[in-house]
């Protein structure tokens, strides 16, 4: 499974001309700034084909906002005075 993460990681993120549009990698802060961005677009704005075309975290949202919804939505300002 890493192997598989690894691979997409540098297709997706190193070698893709998209991702480093100003002629390649100038220094380490670059490719961190490439990481973080990469793995933002992972999470968060790509559709996910195996869980109805969301994002993985769209899911955890909704997933968490189900299952952890108290009963009475009175409760969500009770403790809030």
């Amino acid at each position: 499974m890493a192997e598989a993460s690894s691979s997409l990681f540098m297709a997706e993120c190193i070698r893709n001309p998209v991702m480093r549009s100003t002629g390649g990698w100038k220094s380490v802060a670059d490719v961190e700034l490439a990481v973080i961005e990469c793995a933002d677009w992972f999470n968060h704005r790509r559709l996910h084909g195996e869980i109805g075309l969301v994002p993985p975290a769209e899911l955890e949202d909704t997933s968490w906002q189900h299952h952890h919804a108290p009963d009475n939505p009175a409760q969500l300002t009770a403790g809030a005075r």
